[in-house]
């Protein structure tokens, strides 16, 4: 066990330290950003002046280096754009991202799970057969696309839920806040958490359908049934249970795709996470918010899926090490 932890962990390190060689190698493509920082009126001199102020007049793998030494410490710089730490700015901006992540990973789970049951149990009834017809509009459709659409009709047409901005939030524990707490908050975050969720959910339903359908094939199942058990018994007891183990990696796979891409979702409700941040990032060349960011979403997706990897070896006795023979069962 505490071999295979070292081992993910040392996967996750590296995979880290190529998406961020990745990324800061890609932000010399997307321009300079001296040319948005200096007026019109600069001089060739000015120009010289900041380029050594920031760092940029060095060989590239001394600034790549430079990048990894201080983010480590938690320090990404000043911003080109707004002159503050860019800590500071992705404090201000995290809380919204993680509420509007945590909101959609419950309801892209919950849904998912429970509507992949029940399709699963009522294969052959009406509603079964409509909501998997349904849901290939989830999959099938673009993210910005739904949203454009529930800002339509929920916004435009029937006017109950508003069509951007994240509403009245409150103050938690100094530097976090919240709308769970505001009634216009609540409100605010419906639309862009279905939004966001939807794809996750599709697909989340589908893959529990189709485990499910699988497990209910099995023996076992038929034995239970010979037995005398209560139907729903066998369906959450038996079937369901073991239907989740293959579910768990998946699921979160999608609990980190719904924060790395969270930035779509954003842009089109306006929403101040760190999406949007990045976004205005880029039209400014703002390259130490840009590499923050990417570096931000990189070490939680690659957090999310060390804990779904140790998580699955803990549930699964497959994966765990025969003492005995020294080979996986």
């Amino acid at each position: 066990m505490l071999a295979y932890i070292i081992r993910r962990v040392a996967q996750s390190i590296l995979v880290l330290l190529v998406v961020g060689l990745v990324a800061f190698s890609m932000f010399r493509f997307v321009g300079d950003p001296v040319d948005n920082m200096l007026g019109q009126e600069r001089t060739q001199a000015d120009i010289e002046r900041l380029r050594e102020t920031l760092g940029l007049d060095q060989p590239f793998p001394v600034q790549y280096w430079r990048f990894l030494e201080q983010a480590a410490q938690g320090n990404f710089g000043l911003s080109y754009r707004q002159g503050r730490e860019v800590g500071d700015i992705l404090l201000e901006r995290l809380p919204a991202t993680l509420e509007l992540a945590f909101v959609s990973g419950i309801f892209a789970m919950v849904a998912g799970i429970g509507l992949g049951v029940f399709t699963a149990i009522r294969r052959r009834g009406v509603a079964a057969n409509a909501i998997m017809t349904l849901s290939l509009v989830g999959v099938s459709l673009p993210t910005f696309l739904i949203g454009i659409l529930l800002i339509y009709l929920f916004s435009v047409e029937l006017g109950w839920l508003p069509s951007f901005g994240r509403g009245a939030v409150t103050s938690v524990g100094g530097w976090w806040t919240t709308g769970f707490l505001t009634e216009s908050g609540l409100k605010a975050l419906i639309l862009p958490a279905i939004t966001l969720g939807l794809y996750q959910m599709t697909l989340i339903m589908r893959l529990v359908r189709t485990e499910m359908l699988e497990v209910l094939r099995q023996d076992y199942i038929r034995f239970a049934r010979a037995r005398g058990l209560r139907e729903r018994a066998i369906n959450f007891h038996h079937a369901l249970k073991n239907t989740l183990v293959p579910v768990i990696t998946i699921t979160g796979l999608q609990l980190g795709s719904i924060i790395a891409f969270a930035i779509i979702t954003e842009t089109v409700f306006q929403w101040p996470g760190v999406g949007l941040l990045f976004i205005n990032a880029i039209q400014f060349v703002d390259i130490p918010v840009m590499a923050a960011y990417l570096m931000l979403i990189s070490v939680m997706f690659v957090g999310i899926n060390l804990i779904v990897d140790l998580l699955y070896f803990a549930i699964d006795p497959r994966l765990r090490v025969d003492r005995t023979s020294g080979k996986t069962t």
